[in-house]
């Protein structure tokens, strides 16, 4: 742990060998096993969200909740063009963030409101060194939960 001094408060304390003393590194491992949710889903999900029209169509989508949008009723409340959507579109359901079925002639593109929340639950799954987090909405403080 080169460059890590003792007043470096980014550091976790077991790095120091500190009085916690019940964190060895076994339990350091238990605590980072393979998640329920894999990590290259992740990384996928997290890539197709880290483009501004991806970003704004899965938010409209969320918005929509059930009932979802055409094509071209999204295309019409982003301002964007009908081709470009496509593409968009395509690289989130890639990811497993939206999913389409058919209706009449048209097709409905909806949320994948299961796979929003599997990536919320990665994403905070160690939070608070993996003890249980009191989520507030409430608070002042725009934070993951009460005790950070």
């Amino acid at each position: 742990m080169a460059g890590l001094h003792r007043a470096d408060k980014a550091a976790p304390a077991w790095v120091y060998g500190s009085s916690l003393q019940h964190l060895n590194i076994s339990t350091i491992i238990e605590t980072m096993k393979i998640p329920s949710f894999p990590e290259d889903a992740a990384l996928r999900a997290l890539a197709a969200l880290a483009q501004a029209q991806r970003l704004r169509a899965f938010r409209a989508l969320v918005v929509a909740g059930q009932d979802g949008l055409t094509p071209g009723a999204l295309a019409e409340t982003l301002g964007v063009s009908p081709s470009a959507l496509s593409f968009h579109l395509k690289e989130l359901s890639n990811a497993g963030l939206i999913h389409s079925e058919p209706n009449g002639r048209y097709l409905v593109y909806r949320a994948n409101f299961g796979q929003m929340d599997a990536l919320l639950g990665y994403l905070t799954e160690h939070c608070c060194q993996g003890a249980a987090c009191d989520v507030s909405p409430k608070r002042k403080k725009k934070t993951a939960c009460a005790a950070c």
